[in-house]
Order: structure tokens, then sequence, then C-alpha cells
């Protein structure tokens, strides 16, 4: 007769055997003196997760069109990149866009301070809890944290009409690619990314051509999802042409009669 084995409903899951805890999750809730490892465990990162896109969904909801700015948190306030993110900041703010950047310095603090300079213009930094200090950059006005980065990228993406990436390390390398990624594979559509810094971003893309194209690992027509320049006002241009295309787009379709069912 095979010996009977302890049991318990846990919620939609049944635990039994050595699986069975000493004590409830209500046991351990309620005692003040208990241990604090729940905060720690994966069902309860479910619900903190969930609050984090609750938060970031409900801040962001009501933002003007947006544009992502990216680069390196190290670059100071006297480098040309500092400078080239202070006038970026302030010319998209100028052609209509709020400017979202990671929230932290350097060339973050750069856009966020540039957009700043434009009466009405919204100034937002999406930051990130990181084991080092990186405190949100004095030029934000909606600063929001998050815990984890998946749910950071998701708002950049989802409340942005285009990336723009200056210099930067491999921060600005994972939100790049990530970027690119998405409109390859037509996650997002008519989202432009522009890379701003010719001599910097120069060598990654011959290497793109000559490496990625040259074996086969990507198309030809994946070339042109990068925009490579130096000029401010020609990355204005190319986020808002895209703009404006995908807002014709969205009026020709609302235009078009239902069909009968």
């Amino acid at each position: 007769m095979k010996q009977s084995r302890p049991e318990r409903r846990q919620g939609q899951a049944v635990v039994r055997g050595k699986l069975v805890p000493e004590s409830t999750h209500d046991q351990r809730l309620l005692d003040r003196q208990g241990s604090t490892d729940w905060v720690h465990m994966d069902p309860w990162r479910v619900l903190r997760i969930q609050a984090e896109f609750v938060e970031g969904f409900g801040q962001l909801a009501e933002l003007p069109p947006a544009v992502t700015v990216f680069g390196s948190a190290r670059t100071p306030e006297n480098a040309e990149d500092y400078q080239l993110g202070v006038d970026l900041g302030r010319a998209l703010a100028e052609a209509g866009y709020a400017v979202i950047t990671g929230g932290g310095p350097g060339v973050m603090e750069a856009a966020n301070r540039g957009a700043t300079e434009v009466d009405g213009a919204v100034s937002v930094g999406l930051g990130i809890e990181l084991p080092f200090e990186q405190k949100m950059n004095d030029y934000v006005d909606l600063g929001i944290e998050f815990r984890y980065f998946f749910v950071r990228k998701t708002m950049f993406v989802k409340y942005s009409c285009g990336f723009i990436a200056l210099p930067g390390g491999f921060g600005t390398l994972d939100e790049l690619f990530e970027a690119l990624t998405l409109v390859q594979t037509h996650k997002v559509t008519s989202f432009p990314v522009v890379l701003m810094g010719t001599s910097f971003w120069g060598g990654m893309v011959d290497w793109i051509k000559a490496t990625l194209l040259g074996s086969g690992k990507i198309a030809a027509q994946d070339l042109d999802l990068m925009h490579l320049t130096d000029d401010v006002d020609d990355a204005v241009r190319i986020i808002a042409d895209a703009d404006a295309a995908r807002r014709e787009e969205l009026r020709s379709v609302a235009a078009q009669p239902a069909e009968p069912q």
C-alpha cells in the first residue's frame, strides 16, 4: 500500500511531501518576527512586476508624442557629446516632442537639460535600480524608477515614436540593438532609429555591413533600419518624417469604410 504523504493546497497549486512548508503564507505574513524572504520570492515578484507596469502606463499614458534619447552616463559636462545632447533635446522639444531618457547623468542629463530650455516641453527620465548609486538628474520633469529592465524597456518603446542613440556603452548598445530587433521583426512599425556621431558609430556600421550582411546574417534592407548622422536638424527631421507618415497611415486606415459582416 502506497504510503500517504502530507498535502497542502496553496492557491492554484497542490504541494506534497517535502514541498509542504512548515508554516502557511498567512502565518509568515502575520508573524511580525518572521522571515522577510517572502519579499524576494517569485510569486511576489510577479506582483511587483505588475505594479511597475501599471505605474509606468499610468504615468506615461498622457504624454505628448515623445522621442527617447540614449547615450553614455559617463559623458562629462564639458564634452562635445554632452553639448550635442543638449542641442538635440532642445531641438526635439522645439519640434513638439517630449524627450525621454534613462534619467541618469551624462548624455541623458544633457538631453533632458536641452528639453527644459523650451517653454512647455516635457522632460522624462525612466531610471533603473542599479548596484551603484545613480540618482535622477535635475532636469527631469517626470521621473519613474524601475526595478526591472524589461519593464523599463517596454516603456521606452511604447511611449516613443523613435530612438536616437548618442555615443554610449553597453547600456546604449543594448537598447539600440533591442530597438533594431523590434523593428526588424515588425514588433513595432514606423519606428526610426538614429545614430548620432559618425566617427563613433561608423566602425560598427561598417562591421555590420561587412560581417553581418556579408555573411548573410541580415538582409540588405535591414541596413535601412539605421540612420547615421552628425546633424541635429537631420536627426529631428528623420523622426518627424516617420511620425508624419505613421499618422497619415492611421488616418487612412480610420477613413476606410468598415467591411460588411
